[in-house]
């Protein structure tokens, strides 16, 4: 678990647009390190999370956390439309902080940032003093900082140095594809990339390391390449796409995070709160389904004439099932495409 840090300065807010495959995105020619505050993407879904949060966000004192802060766009929007709410924004990337909080500064001690992973969430609201919230968003997308970013090493369209951590600590893909043995190379390829080639593009990348080990991603994508059975390259989107995402969610233990944040934020949401989650794949779409789909059914048996009170569910699904983008949406920002959105509503007090 990445150390937490406590208020980071100012402002700060919600991850930038991102998608299933946002590694496949070419980077700008200058994009190495921070981005600009004014050059920041319109956050995903931006106008649809408004609607779903400021409902539990109108009265004065109310708290949202944005456990994802990235650039700090979802948060930039809803404290425009909640003007008597304050933000809470997490982000493990010392980058991202400081670049949400330039663009968040005009909204001062409205906000505070706070350098964690999502799932350190409650310790951060004791350490805060902040006892029940409001509400919760959490854009699982990597953000436009470290998609366009030639050094973070998320890109498999540039050759760039094979790092991929989203807090810059720990160890790297590099690490990772030079050091795990085939087997566990090939689960996690399996596991976290549903890709059907896991055992051959294991085996490839432990013979290949063999004669010198991989620092930068081109020589990773042409192995890769290599691996998968010639009438399948070009089936499916570019054929590194799922060991690349594998390997940043094993580098940054995202669906552990992820596991570790939904109940923490379930727990932390005062009654009438609301929590939002968009999601950019099946692994982590199915996690935030299942965690609201038991928080929303009654534990009561099925026959039970008169169900009691502390059988009911404490929350209630605002979405119909999982809710993507517009046809508009997804035109203009191409990173938005395979967004998931899901969210619910704290209907009363656990018992």
């Amino acid at each position: 678990m990445a150390p937490m840090q406590h208020p980071a300065g100012t402002p700060d807010s919600d991850a930038a647009p991102t998608t299933q495959d946002p590694t496949s995105q070419d980077p700008t020619p200058q994009a190495v390190g921070r981005a600009r505050p004014d050059a920041i993407h319109v956050p995903v879904m931006r106008d649809r999370i408004i609607e779903l949060l400021a409902p539990a966000l109108r009265e004065p004192g109310s708290v949202f956390v944005d456990c994802t802060l990235g650039l700090g766009g979802h948060t930039a929007a809803l404290l425009d439309a909640c003007p008597q709410a304050r933000a809470i924004g997490l982000d493990r990337d010392p980058d991202a902080l400081a670049t949400a909080g330039e663009r968040l500064a005009p909204y001062g001690d409205r906000v505070t940032r706070v350098r964690a992973v999502y799932d350190e969430l409650t310790d951060v609201l004791a350490d805060l003093g902040v006892p029940r919230i409001q509400g919760v968003l959490a854009d699982l997308g990597l953000s436009s900082l470290q998609i366009d970013a030639r050094d973070r090493g998320f890109a498999y369209s540039v050759d760039s140095p094979l790092d991929m951590r989203m807090g810059q600590e720990g160890p790297t893909a590099a690490d990772v594809v030079n050091t795990y043995a085939a087997p566990q190379l090939s689960r996690i390829l399996r596991r976290y990339g549903e890709e059907r080639f896991a055992d051959r593009i294991a085996r490839a990348i432990v013979a290949a390391r063999e004669s010198e080990p991989f620092t930068t991603s081109a020589r990773l994508v042409e192995t890769i390449a290599a691996a998968i059975p010639a009438a399948a390259r070009h089936t499916g989107g570019h054929p590194a796409k799922r060991t690349f995402q594998a390997l940043r969610i094993e580098v940054n233990r995202e669906l552990e995070a992820l596991e570790g944040m939904l109940p923490a934020a379930l727990a932390a949401l005062a009654v009438d709160g609301r929590i939002a989650v968009l999601a950019y794949h099946s692994l982590e779409d199915r996690l935030v389904k299942q965690s609201f789909r038991e928080a929303s059914t009654s534990s009561a048996p099925r026959d039970l004439p008169v169900v009691p009170d502390e059988l009911l569910p404490t929350f209630e699904l605002l979405t119909r099932g999982a809710e993507r983008p517009s046809v508009e949406e997804t035109a203009t920002n191409p990173r938005a495409a395979s967004a998931r959105l899901r969210a619910a509503r704290r209907i009363k007090e656990s018992r």
